[in-house]
This record gives C-alpha cells, structure tokens and sequence, in this order.
C-alpha cells in the first residue's frame, strides 16, 4: 500500500507538464486513429515504402490491412536497412526471475494475486546460483524480473541484486514495477543499464477492464514511467505493448508515438522494442484480439521502416520456426535459454512461471541457428567507457 507521501508524489506525476506524453496522448482519440488506418489506401503505402524519412502517417499505412499485400517489398527493405544498421549480428541476452510475488491483479499474468500459486522470492545465494548458470551459457546481459510486489520486493532489493550481479555481468537491465525518479536514480547509480516497461495497452477503458487492483491500474502513473527513468540517468528504455489485449495496430501507433516523443525529448538515452504476444498461463485469460503470425512480423517490418536504428527485440515466447525466420527481417536482439520462473536456470521448478515458453532450445542451439542463418551471436558489443552517460 501506498503511503501518504507516495500517493501525493504519484498524484502530482499524474497530473503532467507541458512536456510530458501524457498531455500529448491525452489528445489523441483511439477512434478516430482506426479509423485513419483503415482508411488506407494502395496510394498511401506505396507513398509510405518509398518515403525518405517515414514518420507517423508513413508506420499509420504500413500498419494498414491494406499493407498486407506489400511484405515481400517491406520485407526486402528492412533487411537492408537492418543489416546497414547493425550488421549481421543478435545480440542474446536471458532473463532472470528474481520473484514471482505481485500485489496486482491482472486477468492476463500467471502472477497476479489471485492466483493461488507457490511464491517465491530469490535470497542472495540462489541469485548467486542462477548467475552461475548463465555465465557458464556465456550471458554478459541480463534482464532482472519481478512481479509488482512493492512491499516485499521494493527498490533496496533491486539495488543489492543489481550490486551483486555486476560483478558477473556487463549489463544489466530490469523489469520490475514502476518506481519514482529517486528510485531510478539509486538503481543507476549502483550500476542499473536499462529498465523495461511495458503499457500493455494504450487503451484507458480495456486497461481498466485488465488490471484490477494494485499499483498497475493507475493508467497515468504507467504511462510516465519511461520519462522518469529518462530523467534519471538511465542508458536505455524497452518499450511494448502486450499483444492481444486490444487492437494491436492502434496500440502500435501509440507505441511508437509514445517512443518518437521520448526520442526527440531524452535524445541521450537508447530505446529497444519488443513484441510480446499473450501466451498460456495459469488462471489467465485468452487473448480477446490474437495477432497471428503474418501480422506480427508486418508489424516488425513496419517499425524498421519508420525506425532504422531502433534495436528490437523477440523474446522466446515465439515458436522456433518464427523466431529462425525472423533473424533477417529486422530482428537484433533475441533471448535464449530463458526460464520465467524464479530458480528456474539452477534449481527445480516449484515455482509458477510468468508464462509458456515456446522456443525450448538451449543457449548453443539458438547460436547454431543465428549462425546458419549468416548472422554472428553477440553477447556483448559495446563497454562502459565508451556509452557516452
């Protein structure tokens, strides 16, 4: 529960200044941006595929249905524009499961506290366990995960996971509940990369019908936290909607209208995308607007058209047949190997995970797929010295 200082801080955060997205996003009618997508024609895409510099009307056609008949062309063009950005190269990072205690109910997460399922929170010696694993798998990148447990999983645990772990990695990121600048500021300051927050949905009513208790409902309150995290100093925000829960094209716009202002306002921090569909999990709900697979990867091509420089990302919710074709349409980063249970890399799983996994292969046989593919597996390519923050 919040205390008397937090709720006051959250309320002034909420009410948002002149320049912050909440204002902007206040402004914009989900409505009336389907409808512009739908109203797309041959015309605007072709106009859109063959633009300069793409911006929001250009990703609102290539969003489109009608876009569905240029992927090859798209296709083709995110390749090129993919590998004269980066290269022939993933980047593989994995994710560790510190805790799977949450004081939010989601109708859609395997964590939510509803759920009557076993809990559990990492000590510093089973952290020091699963970090062995993933360093003898050759991880130099990790990404930390927790439910939204503020209570009993609050930022002084992060700060010493975070103060633990970087002895063993060379960056590390997280995904945890929304915190305050402060809080941003300490877990940067003991050695905290990135941070990782998904909307989940751009949409104000389905948010309300999806996140029913705790600190997750507050809309507003979500919605700042990537500038607040900017403010404070960290290097690189990941951003995404959870695909599935409303319409993912006018989720997507939103996303990227969303990412195109924190570009443009907090220019010296990294931004990364990632596409995650809702996938199996105990007491959760299924999908009310599944995204198949052909409109997933026209979305990806989309992005790379708008964003050339943009690193995005596929996690291994997606199947292994998915993810080998995706390596050379846009795709630059991947996880591998991941459990999403906390303990799940080095001890039984008496714990419940977040979701299914459903690319199951080992660290070696996703790196032997990127290879065969023509691509280099990279587990780090930069250093602290030359980040420029």
């Amino acid at each position: 529960m919040e205390t008397i200082e937090e709720r006051k801080q959250t309320q002034k955060i909420s009410q948002g200044s002149d320049s912050s997205f909440l204002k902007i996003f206040n402004a914009w009618d989900w409505v009336e941006v389907q409808k512009r997508i739908q109203a797309t024609t041959d015309a605007d895409v072709l106009r859109a595929l063959h633009h300069p510099h793409p911006g929001l009307s250009e990703f609102m056609s290539l969003l489109s249905a009608r876009a569905t008949a240029y992927l090859e062309p798209m296709a083709r063009k995110a390749t090129q524009l993919t590998q004269k950005r980066f290269g022939r190269t993933i980047r593989l990072f994995a994710p560790l499961y510190l805790s799977n205690k949450c004081q939010n109910i989601c109708t859609y997460c395997g964590f939510s506290l509803d759920n009557k399922i076993p809990r559990k929170t990492l000590t510093s010696l089973e952290i020091e366990a699963e970090a062995a694993v993933l360093k003898q798998n050759g991880f130099d990148q990790i990404l930390l995960v927790t439910g939204e447990a503020a209570r009993e999983v609050d930022n002084d645990y992060f700060i010493r996971a975070v103060s633990q772990l970087k002895k063993h990695f060379t960056q590390i990121s997280l995904e945890v509940q929304p915190l305050y600048e402060d809080q941003y500021k300490a877990l940067h300051m003991a050695g905290a990369y990135g941070i990782t927050v998904y909307q989940e949905t751009y949409h104000r009513e389905a948010y309300k019908e999806y996140h029913l208790k705790g600190r997750k409902a507050n809309f507003d309150f979500r919605l700042e936290t990537a500038e607040r995290a900017c403010k404070a100093g960290i290097h690189k925000i990941g951003m995404g909607v959870l695909l599935g829960l409303q319409d993912w094209r006018v989720d997507s716009f939103m996303t990227m209208m969303h990412l195109k202002f924190l570009r443009k306002n907090y220019w010296q921090t990294q931004f990364s995308l990632s596409f995650p569909r809702l996938r199996p999990a105990a007491g959760a709900l299924p999908p009310a607007y599944p995204v198949t697979d052909k409109e997933l990867v026209q979305l990806i091509l989309a992005y790379r058209l708008v964003e050339p420089d943009l690193d995005i990302s596929l996690s291994t919710r997606e199947s292994e047949t998915f993810r080998n074709h995706l390596i050379r349409l846009g795709i630059t980063t991947m996880s591998a190997g991941s459990k999403t249970n906390p303990g799940g890399y080095s001890a039984a799983k008496d714990s419940l995970e977040q979701f299914e996994i459903s690319d199951e292969r080992s660290v070696a046989q996703i790196c032997r797929m990127i290879q065969a593919a023509g691509y280099n597996p990279v587990f780090k390519d930069w250093d602290n010295g030359i980040t420029g923050r």
